[in-house]
């Protein structure tokens, strides 16, 4: 792929992926002031996010802010951001019985057909069929367990992915 619009895209969820919460049951309580959660995003994952040969997008609920609160300490340029339209009503019955993600349908429709690989801590296999059927690109919906967040293991599986355009 030598277009640079051609390049596949990367959306990444904050929450979870990046900013790890929640409790690892193996591990003890993690730290309680206000900071402590950005204090932990280093420049190495930028470095690794940067690496890879795709489009980095924000798919978060902190639409802009990731562009100042998180880019610049992992040291990555502002990204293009997903802005969330409100759902109607026949999407928010739809997606609360079939426990679809309330990203998924954005996303999809974002991409615009183009590949993508997303990383959230809230995917699931629902959110993989419904993308098979709904998206005529390829994609690679990749849970992220949201106590550890982003690990190497999870670096290798987009890589790969990536690499194998």
């Amino acid at each position: 792929m030598t277009d640079h619009a051609e390049r596949p895209l990367l959306f990444l969820d904050v929450d979870g992926p990046l900013l790890p919460f929640g409790e690892d049951p193996q591990r003890a309580p993690r730290g309680t002031t206000p900071d402590w959660r950005l204090a932990r995003l280093t420049s190495e994952v930028g470095s690794r996010l940067a690496a890879l040969p795709c489009e980095l997008v924000w798919a978060t609920t902190w639409e802009e802010e990731a562009n100042v609160e998180i880019a610049p300490r992992i040291g990555l340029p502002r990204l293009p951001v997903v802005s969330w339209p409100e759902p109607t009503d026949q999407h928010k019955r739809e997606d609360q019985w079939f426990g679809l993600c309330w990203k998924t349908r954005t996303l999809v429709n974002w991409a615009g057909g183009r590949p993508f690989a997303w990383v959230d801590d809230e995917i699931t296999d629902v959110d993989r069929e419904w993308v098979s059927v709904h998206h005529s690109g390829r994609a690679l919906l990749h849970h992220v367990e949201s106590y550890r967040g982003l690990a190497d293991e999870d670096f290798a599986v987009l890589d790969q992915w990536f690499r194998a355009f």
